[in-house]
């Protein structure tokens, strides 16, 4: 490998970090087809990371009434009269905690909202684990939630409304948190191969996690689901190809499927709509997903090709459009086959990248359009 490859990724992976996925296409491209890139490398460049950044910037969401909250923390960006999804900064700016310091949500009186970490052979992780109010009169089912990049548990649980279902469904409810020195954008590493398979890396230590919380509460093991945004929609597809046994049905939202990259310029090109060779839903568990038609940070068609709908032939799939909060969809709902299992697919019109039906006071969340965490339930608790 040559030192001018090498300095090409490293330049690369700098246009990532600054959001210029377009020259960083341009530059992989021009130098797997031999020929001389048509910019320099960026000035001043910002320290190299160990990955894409699947959510630099929040997009915007349309008409709407909800406003952000007035106790938005200092150094978030500020929301426009018409609600749109706002971004947390990739690093910390002065005064801010590690991981931002979104407050975590509010909780009814008996609930619990606790703060605890898993360690393993992988590695460890900390995570919070939202416990009902209510006594339960048997085994709870169990909601792995995996948020975004640039996100953390307490964020992601306000702008999916999660904590809110899980009360009133009675149901557990998981926040693994992926820290800066796993990746320094917050992303779970869905594109590396030390990644992507049964007890290695990150999948095994989410596994692990539900393992602990299973053997310290009443868990009901047929049962426990994973669901995710975007880097986390593609981490929870991992999930549900590598451990079929553990989760019973997977959640992605603005996702990738699994295996459908393995290095830094493979991800950006699939993120781009690029092809991919992602095993979809072969073999793996229950699969319901949602994907925006604006979406410019990970292009829908990866949606489709997760549900296996890309190519068009969606033998026996039942479609159904409707409208619910102010957004068209489009309902494409596969029955199981002989080697697939049951998929759903969601396609929001006008919906960019972000968590459909959300809460205005997490990052990365529409509060337009279908409710994708009550839909996620649904699919997940349904017979």
């Amino acid at each position: 490998m040559t030192r001018s490859f090498l300095a090409s990724m490293e330049a690369a992976r700098r246009l990532v970090l600054q959001n210029d996925l377009t020259q960083a296409t341009a530059l992989i491209q021009a130098q797997l087809s031999g020929a001389a890139p048509s910019f320099d490398t960026p000035p001043n460049p910002a320290p190299a990371f160990a990955g894409p950044t699947l959510e630099l910037h929040a997009e915007p969401a349309g008409s709407g009434s909800q406003k952000p909250s007035s106790a938005a923390p200092s150094g978030w960006h500020a929301a426009p009269k018409q609600a749109a999804p706002r971004t947390r900064p990739r690093f910390p700016l002065p005064g801010m905690k590690a991981h931002g310091n979104a407050k975590a949500p509010t909780l009814p009186p008996g609930a619990r909202f606790e703060a605890l970490r898993h360690e393993g052979r992988q590695g460890a992780r900390a995570y919070r684990l939202y416990t009902p109010s209510r006594p339960s009169e048997g085994p709870r089912p169990l909601v792995l939630m995996l948020h975004g990049c640039t996100q953390n548990p307490e964020d992601f649980a306000i702008g999916t409304r999660m904590n809110a279902l899980a009360e009133e469904m009675n149901v557990l409810v998981a926040y693994p948190e992926q820290p800066r020195a796993a990746n320094s954008s917050l992303c779970w590493n869905w594109f590396e191969p030390a990644h992507q398979r049964r007890g290695a890396g990150e999948p095994a230590i989410l596994a692990g996690i539900v393992e602990d919380i299973a053997r310290a509460n009443p868990v009901d093991r047929t049962r426990i689901f994973a669901g995710g945004l975007s880097a986390g929609g593609a981490m929870a597809a991992v999930l549900g190809a590598a451990y079929p046994d553990l989760f019973a049905a997977v959640g992605v939202h603005s996702g990738l499927p699994q295996g459908s990259a393995d290095t830094v310029a493979s991800a950006l090109a699939v993120m781009r709509g690029g092809k991919a060779p992602g095993r979809g839903t072969a073999r793996g568990a229950r699969t319901i997903v949602f994907h925006g038609t604006a979406d410019r940070t990970v292009n829908p068609i990866n949606g489709e090709r997760l549900a296996g709908l890309a190519d068009g032939s969606a033998r026996g799939a039942e479609t159904r459009e409707g409208a619910s909060g102010g957004r068209a969809f489009t309902r494409t709902i596969r029955p199981a086959g002989a080697d697939t299992p049951a998929i759903e697919h969601w396609r929001i019109e006008g919906l960019g990248h972000a968590w459909s039906g959300g809460d205005a006071g997490g990052s990365h969340s529409d509060p337009i359009g279908p409710d994708a965490s009550r839909e996620m339930l649904r699919f997940f608790l349904q017979p």
